[in-house]
């Protein structure tokens, strides 16, 4: 271990030898003063990692002593040490941003322990998180390897999350790389089961299948709401799971999580299909059949979700929802604005649908805009972007009214979305849609193995623009590229986030249940 310097600063420093060579012998460096203003002369001149600080000194108190030098050195930490046990000291003491504090008389042990939490914490927690993953990694892939069920499937994807984020805040790069090599295997695998399921499900509305889009609102929202009671329902549009673990521990100063489920999208996971699905309460091709005049096709050059509200009305006029609802589409920051404003005259709705863009615009912008490419790299980035978003979106603020009001709240999302990597080609006509991760068309050419395909589009509830229309899938981490140009656009969408396919990532998503605190 590097040494480590320590600095003490106590006018009754003589008393607390014991204690000092205690500390020497475990391998600590101390340097001593007797003051606030000596304290504030060494640190000009010598580096240390930590400082002790009496609380109760003459001259320069140790709260004055402790408020000049983080005046300086924000980042030193600072163990306050004291007598008292009054009240107020300590809460001078927290509010100034202190490490930690001990009350005398002092233990080597408790000087110790202390020590160990605030300095090597984080490669205690490192090295504990890298042994634990190593521990899980050999049962993980095992369980992926067997004939699993959707519910394991995603258990798995929980996991796997719950791994990212912590070997994320161990910073052990190596063992990251394991879980990644680890992921892509089960993505394989969970690409496999979806192509032996998926139709299955669509033709079966047994319980025993997956709450798919189409029926998340009949199973997951509709119970909740009530003549009584307001709720909103916030759709983060291309939210994943990941991102939601993510800004779950700000959300929680708020709201406690009262559910935290995962369903899945149908394909493709696209919001034209995906939400409409979510919205309607129906399949694409029975929305586009029973009215035609909320359904927009693929080849028509307008926004194909348009009609959302609409949608979700007939929803609830066919399950006998007789309630006061809303529904908002916030797509920039001036409409979050102004949907926090309005928010006082929504709560005497039952229900308030707002549907939010932002998440979605980053993963599209990541293609289009060279600072987004920096910011949003790999998914680590991409959290982080999300998170930092978030912290100081209209959102946020919205979730803070709510809760202050005491309003129960549903998060959820139409798709997920995955980092593009594997280019495989494609050849189709002039009609062929854009999305880089599923194709429909009338004249498509590619490797078989490479693709989910479906056939016969009424299998999979999907419209047909003509006759011999056919959806095809990517799966795993690929995005389909044009043989014309094929090196720039292969270069170009490369390690950028796409969605529409099949992948843990894009299927498997949160739909959250937060109450108030």
């Amino acid at each position: 271990m590097e040494k480590i310097n320590i600095l003490w600063v106590d006018d009754e420093i003589d008393l607390l030898k014991p204690h000092i060579i205690f500390l020497e012998e475990k391998g600590y460096t101390v340097s001593t003063v007797k003051s606030g203003d000596e304290a504030l002369d060494v640190l000009d001149n010598q580096y240390f990692d930590i400082v002790f600080l009496d609380e109760n000194m003459p001259g320069l108190s140790g709260l004055d002593t402790l408020g000049l030098i983080k005046s300086k050195y924000l980042s030193l930490p600072v163990v306050m040490i004291t007598k008292s046990e009054e009240e107020t000291i300590m809460d001078q003491a927290i509010g100034s941003n202190i490490s930690d504090y001990l009350i005398k008389p002092l233990n080597p042990n408790q000087i110790l322990l202390c020590l160990k939490k605030i300095l090597e914490n984080k490669e205690l927690i490192s090295q504990k998180t890298t042994l634990s993953y190593q521990q899980e990694f050999l049962n993980i892939g095992n369980v992926i390897r067997g004939n699993l069920t959707y519910k394991e499937w995603i258990d798995i994807y929980k996991k796997f999350v719950f791994w990212e984020l912590e070997l994320e805040k161990a910073e052990d790069q190596g063992m990251v790389e394991i879980l990644n090599m680890q992921k892509k295997e089960a993505n394989h695998l969970f690409s496999k089961f979806i192509q032996e399921n998926y139709l299955n499900w669509l033709k079966d509305d047994s319980k025993n299948n997956p709450i798919l889009s189409h029926i998340l609102f009949k199973e997951k929202i509709l119970d909740s709401l009530s003549d009584n009671s307001c709720t909103f329902v916030i759709v983060i549009d291309n939210f994943r799971y990941d991102q939601w673990k993510s800004v779950q521990p700000i959300i929680e100063e708020y709201y406690r999580t009262d559910k935290d489920d995962i369903y899945y999208s149908i394909l493709p996971t696209a919001t034209q299909y995906a939400r409409n699905a979510l919205f309607a309460g129906l399949m694409p091709s029975v929305i586009q059949k029973k009215y035609p005049q909320y359904w927009i096709d693929e080849d028509e050059q307008v926004s194909k979700n348009k009609f959302e509200k609409e949608l979700l009305h007939e929803q609830l006029k066919r399950f006998n929802k007789n309630i006061k609802f809303s529904y908002t589409k916030i797509l920039n920051l001036d409409q979050g604005k102004k949907t926090v404003g309005n928010l006082s005259n929504l709560l005497s709705n039952n229900l308030n649908v707002v549907v939010y863009n932002f998440v979605d615009m980053i993963s599209h912008a990541r293609t289009e805009m060279e600072i987004i490419k920096e910011l949003a790299n790999d998914e680590t980035a991409y959290r982080s972007l999300t998170v930092s978003w978030f912290e100081h979106s209209p959102l946020f603020d919205i979730i803070k009214f709510l809760s202050d009001k005491k309003v129960d709240i549903i998060i959820t999302t139409d798709h997920g979305t995955i980092r593009s990597v594997n280019p495989i080609k494609i050849i189709g006509d002039k009609n062929t849609n854009t999305n880089l991760r599923y194709k429909c068309g009338r004249i498509l050419k590619y490797n078989k193995k490479e693709v989910f395909e479906v056939i016969n589009p009424e299998n999979a509830f999907l419209p047909k623009t003509n006759i011999s229309t056919s959806y095809i899938f990517c799966k795993e981490d690929s995005f389909f590229v044009y043989p014309n140009n094929y090196n720039y656009y292969m270069n170009y969408y490369k390690d950028t986030f796409q969605h529409g396919g099949i992948s843990m990532e894009e299927m498997l998503i949160p739909v959250i249940k937060l109450k108030a605190k």
